[in-house]
Formats: structure tokens, sequence, C-alpha cells
């Protein structure tokens, strides 16, 4: 199934499970990570099918680690086909980072350095997974608290030369835009704002299949990408600009920590969509 640009969805979590199921509320899609139906059968796999029953699905992964150096897990991959061929998602997701290494997992999303060697074994590893799918793949660009100082590319040049190698495309999360340009300039939100849209005028045309929404919290000097806050203002701004600038992009509200009622973020995802609408009345 083929999601329109208009479409918003809501980052689908257990406290909202049975709440959605019985209300039924008016959404494009349903993101959930994929990790957490990776069982052969169970509770959480039937509660899935349910709500693929009403709703598209996306299934955004969070443990694969695209760039790591040790490669693919074989049986991460393995769990991930199944999942995929027995949902068959409108939008499968990972990130650009890297997670894995000879011995160990890391429990976060770690940034990877924007070098053409780091390019080539994370395009090396969209394809796998890509050939094993069978489908096209969103990477995502991540929030990151160091920067590497053998960058040799721009982020959005190293995305745009990712998706020329591969043909993937590029799930866009404007709020680590606006958190990474505070974080690594200390600059103020305007100024982070205006970072982030002179960022997304970089993308080429037709990059960007999906937009990540969502709130961080901000703490003494760094600001954490904890998805626990309605989006804010300067985020908000950014992803009114992303759309001008990329056009109608399904959109979705994140929410990960301190989960709110659903009203809550159904509220947030009707402000995106009352966004979108406001951008097609225009055109």
């Amino acid at each position: 199934m083929r999601l329109s640009g208009a479409a918003v969805g809501i980052g689908w979590r257990q406290p909202h499970y049975a709440e959605l199921l019985e209300r039924r509320p008016a959404l494009g899609f349903l993101e959930v990570h994929a990790e957490n139906f990776f069982a052969d059968g169970g509770a959480s796999l039937a509660v899935l099918d349910a709500a693929r029953e009403h709703y598209p699905i996306s299934l955004h992964g969070v443990g694969l680690g695209l760039g790591s150096d040790a490669g693919l897990d074989p049986w991460h991959l393995d769990r991930l086909a199944r999942l995929c061929e027995r949902v068959q998602p409108a939008l499968v997701s990972e990130h650009a980072c890297f997670s894995r290494v000879a011995g160990g997992h890391a429990a976060d999303l770690l940034p990877l350095p924007r070098t053409r060697a780091a390019l080539t074994r994370l395009a090396d590893q969209v394809d796998e997974l890509q050939q094993r799918l069978q489908r096209q793949v969103l990477v995502e660009n991540i929030s990151a608290y160091v920067a590497w100082e053998q960058d040799e590319l721009s982020e959005p040049a190293f995305f745009a030369e990712l998706a020329r190698r591969t043909g993937c495309g590029l799930l866009l999360d404007v709020n680590n835009l606006v958190v990474n340009a505070r974080n690594l300039t200390g600059c103020s939100p305007d100024e982070a704002a205006l970072a982030a849209m002179a960022w997304v005028d970089q993308l080429p045309a037709g990059l960007v299949h999906e937009i990540h929404l969502a709130g961080y919290t901000e703490q003494t000097g760094l600001l954490i990408d904890d998805h626990a806050t309605r989006v804010r203002h300067e985020v908000w701004r950014v992803y009114e600009h992303a759309l001008a600038r990329l056009g109608p992009v399904p959109s979705l509200l994140e929410w990960d920590t301190d989960i709110p009622l659903l009203d809550v973020l159904l509220d947030e995802a009707e402000q995106a969509r009352r966004l979108l609408v406001d951008l097609q009345d225009c055109v």
C-alpha cells in the first residue's frame, strides 16, 4: 500500500494499543518499532494484525545499525524480513548510524563519520537490506551530540549520494536537525531553525519520503532528543519550510518517553495535517 503525501500518522506505542483500536481515529498510518514484533506469535503480533486491518503500517527499525563495521546481524535481518512479509508495510525505515561492534551491541544510535569510506560501507549495507526485503528502505538522519573531525561531506550531500548509489529514500527528522544545530553550535532556537532550513534546501527533489516530528528536552547546555514533549515552535517552523520546499510528504508524530494521553498525540497530528492541507490549498 502506498501512502499519499497528505498522510499523517503517529508512533503507536503499547499504552495506546487498546484505546486506538477501540476508537479508530482518522489517521493516515501507524508507525511501530519493528523489533517489538519479532516474536513468532503472541499478543503483540495479534495487536499489530488487528491494526493493519484499519491502517497502513510503517515499520521503523531502531537496532540494525546500518553503518556498523561489524555488518548486519543475520538474525535481525531475517526477523525483519519475516515481519515485512507478514505485515506488508507501506514504509520500512532505519537509521544512518552504527550500533554493532564485534562481540557487542550499543544501546544507542551512534553517529557515523561522514567520510567516503563510511558512506561506502553504509551504502553496501543499505543495498544488502533492500535486496533482502525486496523493497526500498528509508534511512533517517539521527540526532548527534558529538561531531567527527574526519567528516568529508556535508550531511545533505552524504544522504544525496547514499540515495544515488542505492535508490533508498530519506526519512527526514526535522527535530533532529534543530537539536543538532543547537547542540553542536550553541546557537539560539531561531538560529537553529534557520540552519535546519538551509540543511533542507540542500536536498535534491524526490529524496524525502517521510518526515518525523518530535519534541526534545532541554537540560543545562544540552538538548536531549527524547521524544518526551510536544513539538517545539522552531521545529514546526522547519516542518513548514520543508513542506514548502519538498511538497506534501507523509508525516509522523513520535512520542516515546513520558507518553501522554492519546488525545495529545492526535492533537499534534492534527496540527501537522492542517499544515499539509494549507500547503495543498496554496498549490
